[in-house]
C-alpha cells in the first residue's frame, strides 16, 4: 500500500460496495418493508451470497498482492535481522478480516443455522480492525500525512459503531444508508490520500508541515462526505422512480378481478327446508 496503486486498489474496493449497497438497499426496503412482509425473499439472499463472493475474491485479490507483487512480503514474518515488510503485514491482515466477513456472509445463505446478525457482526469486527491497525500505521510520519490517515479513522470507527447497531437492529434503512455512504467515503478518501501522498504525472509534492494544507485536507474531508451522501441520495431516488414506474406500467396493463366470497350452502339448505315446511 506504500503507492498509489496500493491506495487505489482498496479505494476502489470500497466504493464498489458502497455504490451496490445504495442500490440494494433501497430496493430491498421498498420491495419488503413498505408492502409489510419484514422478511427478504430468496432473491435478496442471492444478492448477499453475491456480495460475500465478491468480498473473498477482492480481499483474495489484495493478500495476494500485498504479499507476492515485488515488494511485497512473500510470505516472511521476520528474519534474524528483523520484520520483513511488517507494513505489508498489516494490510494483509486487514484484508483477511473483510475475506472472513465474506465466507460469513456465504455461509448465511446455507441452511447453517448461523445466528441472526453474524454477517454484520463479522462485517463490524473487520472495520473495527481496520481501524485498529491504521491508528498505529502512521505514528512517526510528517503531519499532513497523520492528519490525513486520521480523517479516515473517523470513517472506520464510526463505521464500525454504526454496523455493530445493525447486528441488533437488522434491515434498518437509516443505518443501511448511513453505513452506505460512509463506505463510498471511504474508497474515495483512499484514492485522495494517494493523490496527496503519492502525486502523479509530475504534480508538485504537497508540504507535509503546512498547516494550511492540513485545513484545506480537512475540508476535502468534508466535500467527499457531501458528495457520497449525494450519490447515495440519487441512487435512492432512482429506485423509487424505477420501482414507482414499473408499478404504473404493471398497473395499466393487468385487470384487477374482485373476489367474491362464496355463499354459504349450509345457510340456503336451511332457509330451503324451512320454505318447504311452510
Amino acid at each position: 500500500m506504500g503507492s498509489f496503486q496500493g491506495h487505489a486498489l482498496p479505494g476502489s474496493f470500497f466504493i464498489v460496495f458502497g455504490l451496490w449497497w445504495s442500490v440494494i438497499y433501497p430496493l430491498k426496503y421498498f420491495k419488503t418493508k413498505v408492502k409489510g412482509n419484514c422478511r427478504p425473499n430468496k432473491g435478496y439472499q442471492r444478492l448477499e451470497l453475491i456480495e460475500g463472493v465478491m468480498k473473498v475474491f477482492f480481499t483474495l485479490v489484495g493478500m495476494l498482492v500485498e504479499q507476492f507483487a515485488p515488494q511485497g512480503a512473500h510470505m516472511h514474518l521476520a528474519t534474524k535481522d528483523g520484520w520483513v515488510n511488517i507494513m505489508n503485514w498489516q494490510h494483509t491482515t486487514m484484508y483477511f478480516f473483510y475475506g472472513l466477513s465474506g465466507v460469513v456472509d456465504i455461509l448465511t445463505y446455507f441452511p447453517l443455522k448461523v445466528p441472526k446478525g453474524m454477517d454484520r457482526l463479522s462485517l463490524a469486527l473487520a472495520v473495527f480492525i481496520e481501524g485498529l491497525l491504521f491508528y498505529y500505521h502512521v505514528h512517526n510520519r510528517p503531519p499532513l500525512n497523520q492528519h490525513i490517515h486520521s480523517l479516515l479513522l473517523i470513517v472506520l470507527f464510526g463505521g464500525s459503531f454504526i454496523i455493530m447497531i445493525e447486528v441488533f437492529l437488522n434491515n434498518n434503512i437509516v443505518l443501511e444508508i448511513f453505513r452506505t455512504s460512509l463506505a463510498i467515503l471511504q474508497g474515495t478518501w483512499f484514492w485522495q490520500i494517494g493523490f496527496v501522498l503519492y502525486p502523479l504525472g509530475g504534480a508538485p509534492e504537497w508540504n507535509q508541515t503546512d498547516h494550511e494544507n492540513i485545513m484545506f485536507i480537512t475540508l476535502c474531508f468534508c466535500w467527499h462526505y457531501a458528495v457520497a451522501f449525494l450519490i447515495v441520495a440519487i441512487n435512492y431516488f432512482l429506485v423509487y422512480c424505477c420501482l414507482r414506474r414499473n408499478k404504473g406500467q404493471a398497473g395499466e396493463v393487468n385487470i384487477g378481478i374482485k373476489k367474491i366470497k362464496p355463499h354459504n350452502t349450509e345457510a340456503q339448505a336451511a332457509l330451503l327446508a324451512a320454505s318447504d315446511e311452510e
